[in-house]
């Protein structure tokens, strides 16, 4: 697995993933966005810290420049 986020990419999708769980799970936002929240925050927390995305590697898209 290679990396294929650039380090400014991958800030924004863990301040991203924060963000929707702290909202989540700090009962900001209640109902069925609030359970989205919780659910979709961990997706860009997690490729984020991983550097590499999934949908980039399927459409050959590269953030970083190696």
């Amino acid at each position: 697995m290679r990396v294929n986020e650039a380090g400014w990419d991958r800030v924004v999708r863990i301040v991203l993933g924060l963000v929707l769980l702290v909202l989540g799970w700090g009962g900001f936002v209640s109902g069925g966005w609030g359970v989205a929240f919780k659910i979709l925050g961990f997706v860009p927390l997690l490729t984020g810290l991983l550097g590499w995305c999934p949908l980039y590697a399927l459409f050959k898209i590269r953030t970083n420049k190696a």
